[in-house]
């Protein structure tokens, strides 16, 4: 079971915006991937993101208030959801049955069909006819790369002992871990509704770009010379490439930002780009390049005369 998401980001359920914020990127800056190499620092660093993800968005957060982890499952349906819940409660002559979240999705416990079936027909004299019940509900997993995730992508599923082959679109802007709802495809028994595939995505790194929430990072490597006399560099974004120019006396591990050319995701405005230059110097050790340093000498200053204690 997935942990809480304030637990996660260590902040009391009625933390304000400002206080997630805080929270998420000492995180975040804790247990960064690049600081902290390994698969628990890196496991950790998607569980605050995630947590990020849901609890910085004032409609998620609501819906995860109310609902919990199901509101995050790809296709919920909150009016359903209320429906049932508040026909559920008034169920037994007051006794406040509440249903489960099972009862909603599915998961074999059943469906509209069941609880009305339950009901006589008073007007005919008669019982309604009771509806199928409904299938369990199946999870599986798939793992695409990094740029699929970015711009969506189609996989092609086959259940085991099954030929028939399924096509399930990835929406664009997926996060690892998120969650797709296939229709239809889940649990099958005879005599009743099929259940739903609940389908968890996973995302392969990408050797350069690092995604936290909608923004994405790049480290982006320089030479000396576009670095003291500035210039354009070629800088590839999820819609393409762009030209960035450089500021001439660009400093290494300078940061710059493109608006909007981060994650695109459907009903949400696009993340930034991070771009962090990084100043790299000649490997040559021909006699040319060693002149050419040594004659720089005179001019650089000792870059470590202000660090003390």
């Amino acid at each position: 079971m997935a942990r809480d998401l304030y637990e996660v980001l260590g902040v009391p359920k009625t933390a304000d915006e400002d206080a997630i914020k805080k929270a998420f990127r000492k995180l975040a800056a804790k247990y960064h991937p690049d600081k902290n190499p390994g698969k628990e620092s890196e496991a950790r660093f998607k569980e605050i993101n995630r947590a990020n993800e849901v609890l910085s968005d004032k409609q998620k957060r609501a819906l995860y208030d109310e609902f919990g982890e199901e509101s995050l499952s790809q296709g919920f349906d909150p009016e359903r959801a209320r429906m049932m819940r508040n026909f559920a409660r008034g169920q037994g002559g007051g006794r406040g049955r509440t249903a489960s979240f099972q009862d909603i999705f599915g998961g074999g416990v059943g469906d509209f069909g069941d609880i009305f079936g339950d009901f006589v027909n008073r007007s005919g004299g008669g019982r309604v006819r009771q509806q199928p019940r409904r299938a369990p509900d199946m999870e599986a997993e798939v793992t695409i790369d990094f740029v699929s995730s970015l711009k969506g992508t189609t996989v092609e599923l086959r259940q085991n002992g099954s030929t028939e082959a399924v096509n399930v679109r990835i929406p664009a802007g997926v996060s690892d871990g998120g969650r797709v709802r296939i229709a239809g495809q889940g649990g099958n028994i005879p005599g009743a509704e099929r259940g739903d595939l609940l389908l968890t995505v996973r995302v392969r790194p990408h050797k350069h770009f690092k995604r936290e929430g909608d923004d994405l990072h790049l480290e982006l490597p320089v030479t000396i010379v576009e670095a003291y006399e500035g210039g354009k560099v070629r800088v590839p974004t999820p819609d393409g490439e762009v030209q960035l120019k450089v500021p001439p006396r660009t400093q290494s591990g300078t940061v710059t930002r493109l608006r909007g050319k981060g994650v695109a995701r459907k009903g949400k405005a696009p993340g930034d780009l991070y771009v962090r230059f990084l100043v790299q110097i000649p490997e040559s050790e021909a006699p040319e390049v060693k002149q050419a340093i040594e004659s720089l000498r005179d001019f650089v200053a000792d870059p470590r005369e202000d660090i003390a204690l």
